[in-house]
């Protein structure tokens, strides 16, 4: 039976920009690694010179090199070399890989740029329109101190985000807890969608100074951060414009958006007139879309 390029269903808000994030990217390596683990690449197909940044000629030269494992560092899909080398991938805007079996018929696409082929005849296909995604190569030992890693703050699902944590870096700052929260900085992979619903979650107005947060509500900010990553993972990833899954399958967690997306709607669990307050407000920050309850999230920070 061929395998079916899925394309999602028309954004929410034509306004609106989706890039993928964490329970995207967690999602994508989740079913790479399936498929790629413990099997060697039999040839590497490059139909364009690059994407965001030029393809390295040694990419193309991966034949016979066993793939380790598949894992995950912010944004980027990290698949493990058994040669000692990671190659770094990036779905940028509107990157999508798919996973093709021995049995599936593939039928190539004119931006498929990248095209892995392993020894049991999966194939891995990096398909871009937009081309603002990324494939690379660099050693796995000290990859932390690659340019694209060493400035990252910590994973959002780790150990090292923290009430704590998280506190100290918003001590005396005066930009928007919702701009803050999005920093790679500060932490990885909260986007644009998960920071308004976190926030949402947590009761905080997303316009609040992030240093005027008080402990209990950056408790709860992190807390929510984390429980509405994982929920998001559970569900697939979210599926506005062009994500989908290594099966081709399109994500869940949209359809339990709280906020997001849903301006002049009742927001969910909240007792708010409509009528009076407008319904969930949408506003731009950093040049991104923020919905957010102006009752549930008032005076909570």
């Amino acid at each position: 039976m061929a395998k079916e390029w899925l394309f999602t269903a028309q954004p929410i808000n034509e306004r609106l920009c989706f890039m993928p994030e964490l329970p995207e990217v967690e999602t994508v390596c989740r079913g790479l690694a399936k498929k790629l683990a413990g099997h060697k690449i039999k040839s590497v197909a490059l139909h364009r010179g690059g994407l965001r940044v030029p393809f390295p000629p040694a990419l193309g030269k991966l034949a016979n090199v066993k793939v380790k494992s598949v894992s995950r560092r912010a944004k980027y899909v990290l698949v493990n070399l058994a040669d000692g080398r990671t190659l770094i991938l990036h779905l940028g805007m509107s990157g999508r890989i798919l996973i093709f079996g021995k049995r599936d018929i593939y039928e190539p696409s004119k931006h498929d740029h990248l095209v892995l082929t392993c020894d049991d005849g999966t194939r891995a296909v990096m398909n871009d329109p937009r081309r603002f995604g990324l494939a690379t190569l660099a050693k796995t030992e000290g990859l932390e101190n690659h340019r694209l890693f060493r400035a990252l703050g910590p994973e959002p699902l780790g150990n090292g985000f923290t009430a704590a944590y998280l506190a100290e870096k918003l001590a005396g700052k005066k930009a928007a807890i919702k701009l803050v929260v999005m920093d790679q900085r500060v932490v990885v992979g909260v986007g644009n969608i998960y920071a308004s619903e976190a926030l949402f979650a947590a009761r905080i107005d997303p316009r609040a100074a992030a240093g005027s947060l008080k402990p209990a509500a950056v408790k709860r900010l992190v807390a929510e951060v984390k429980a509405v990553l994982k929920r998001a993972i559970a569900a697939g990833g979210s599926s506005l414009r062009d994500y989908v899954q290594t099966d081709g399958e399109l994500g869940y967690f949209q359809h339990r958006f709280a906020v997001y997306g849903r301006e002049g709607q009742k927001c969910k669990g909240c007792a708010c007139d409509i009528e009076k307050t407008g319904g969930i407000k949408r506003i731009t920050q950093g040049g991104r879309s923020t919905f957010y309850c102006p009752v549930r999230q008032a005076g909570l920070g």
